[in-house]
């Protein structure tokens, strides 16, 4: 039974979250789940290295434009119309995904993917604080960041399974049905709100080029930058000055706007913005990870996709596990030593990878991965209540799109810089471990004297050429894999000095058996 003033919770009300949180997990899901068989879609669609990528920077690009616009849409549209467009258009640009015979036509798919979908992400976020009590918000915050965190975890396995099982059109293929289930309960049970249509007739199209530009520009400069060589690329440094003139022109209309397209105003909230920092944060440590443990797999251990797959599936396993326990411990426990707790895992999870050597691989990852998932989802669930459960509730629509922003430019900034530490990291080991591999070196010319041996019977003459070149490739793959430990340790110092923004965080009044309140 409902307590005076509160939302009650129907049956309706469950099925019709659980569609919205659905919609939510397919729509992160699909940024990972062709993480894993690029190279099987690059020869399925005859493209080459540099056009593949743009399956994944398409998607993102554009869904990077939408989570901010969606709380303005959901507003003007009601959360209802928003969902059942965006899920019925994410299920259309599936089948077109799958149905692509040029990469051209499979970025465009991808574009339009990504930027329907991503009004689903914020606005199924904004729901679980509008139709639930306070007393609920740690068990339904441990759904929601379970489906926020799992779903990019486990991306790479479920497209691992797909494309091994059957093609990678599968990978789109598969989200045709639940998308229609999705839309279907969307549209007949979703009834939080009411449209405010009026708002759209002062829809701000000005803010919402300059945000496209800032963003889209920004996105493309982060996901693109490493490879091209940063600000020595004429196409990264123009896109570089594109989103600062539209970041530029974007504030100056959400603050002088009455109706801005973007409502800043979430931030004046101390909870709301050191919440949203920590997400950032925890978005370069959900999004890092989850690329960087799949990239030493397949560098330095030459995994195939599917052996990635179940050897990365540990860290959900820990967070389906971990959710409902952080759920419960919500209403009861003051968040900030649960956050505390996750953050102090997370450093350690990156600190136990520093020893890491190239024969590390099931069973070594094997507790890091574990301590990692328990710690992101002691992170993730009191970071949202504490970042969204405090404002008002006609702020949370905006507020939520803001938030998820955070998460997913902090994982665009975590990968920038992962690549960019990774490649600088490995040529600085690899100078260094060469000084140790030159003629007069005891080692090298031992190693270099048996590789010989090894291959003369085989290759004769040219023995000598193929031992230098498999010494080589030894050093190559030893810098490589103490760059991944530096790569570890950094993220491990972040993560510590995290806890020194706990302090500025309120503790939330409690209500309703201690949940969290205003």
């Amino acid at each position: 039974m409902a307590a005076p003033g509160e939302p009650e919770v129907t049956p309706r009300k469950i099925i019709a979250f659980a569609a919205l949180v659905f919609g939510m997990f397919m729509a992160i899901l699909d940024i990972q789940i062709v993480s894993s068989s690029l190279s099987e879609i690059q020869a399925g669609l005859s493209a080459s290295p540099d056009e593949i990528s743009w399956v994944q920077t398409s998607y993102l690009i554009a869904e990077v434009i939408m989570i901010p616009l969606s709380g303005f849409l959901s507003r003007g549209l009601s959360t209802r119309v928003l969902f059942t467009i965006s899920a019925a258009g994410f299920t259309a640009a599936s089948v077109l995904c799958a149905t692509a015979t040029s990469i051209n036509e499979m970025i465009l798919y991808r574009a339009i993917q990504g930027f329907i979908g991503g009004g689903m992400i914020p606005t199924a976020f904004a729901a679980s604080y509008t139709i639930f009590p306070k007393r609920l918000q740690g068990p339904v915050m441990a759904v929601v960041g379970l489906t926020v965190t799992l779903a990019p975890t486990i991306g790479p396995t479920v497209g691992g399974y797909l494309t091994e099982i059957f093609s990678w059109h599968w990978l789109f293929l598969v989200n045709v049905i639940p998308g229609i289930a999705a839309t279907l309960l969307a549209w007949f049970l979703v009834d939080f709100d009411e449209p405010d249509h009026a708002l759209l007739r002062r829809f701000d199209y000005v803010g919402l080029a300059a945000m496209a530009v800032f963003l889209g520009a920004l996105e493309y400069v982060l996901e693109e930058g490493e490879k091209d060589d940063w600000f020595q690329d004429r196409t990264i440094v123009i896109l570089a000055v594109a989103s600062t003139i539209g970041a530029l022109i974007f504030f100056w209309r959400a603050f002088t706007r009455e109706t801005p397209i973007v409502d800043l105003g979430a931030f004046s909230d101390r909870n709301f913005a050191v919440g949203s920092l920590m997400t950032f944060v925890l978005g370069v440590g959900l999004y890092g990870l989850t690329y960087l443990y799949p990239l030493y797999l397949s560098r330095v251990r030459d995994y195939s996709a599917l052996q990635i797959g179940e050897t990365v599936f540990v860290s959900g396993l820990f967070m389906f596990l971990t959710a409902p326990i952080v759920g419960n411990l919500a209403r009861k426990v003051d968040p900030r030593y649960i956050i505390g707790t996750g953050l102090f895992g997370f450093a350690a999870s990156c600190y136990e990878l520093t020893p890491i050597t190239k024969d590390w691989a099931f069973w070594e990852l094997f507790f890091p991965q574990a301590l990692r998932g328990v710690s992101l989802m002691l992170c993730m669930i009191p970071i949202n209540v504490l970042a969204l459960g405090t404002l008002p509730p006609d702020r949370i629509k905006n507020a939520s799109g803001l938030f998820n922003l955070t998460r997913n430019l902090g994982g665009a900034f975590g990968l920038a810089w992962i690549n960019t530490m990774l490649n600088s990291r490995t040529d600085m080991h690899y100078e260094r471990l060469s000084e140790h591999v030159s003629w007069g070196a005891p080692w090298a010319e031992q190693q270099l004297e048996n590789i010989t041996a090894a291959f003369t019977p085989v290759l004769g003459g040219n023995a000598e050429q193929a031992a230098l070149s498999q010494l080589a490739g030894i050093v190559q793959q030893q810098a490589m894999v103490m760059s991944f430990a530096d790569v570890f340790l950094l993220l491990g110092v972040m993560f510590a000095l995290m806890l020194f923004m706990l302090p500025l965080v309120r503790k939330p009044a409690a209500e309703g058996g201690g949940a969290p309140a205003h």
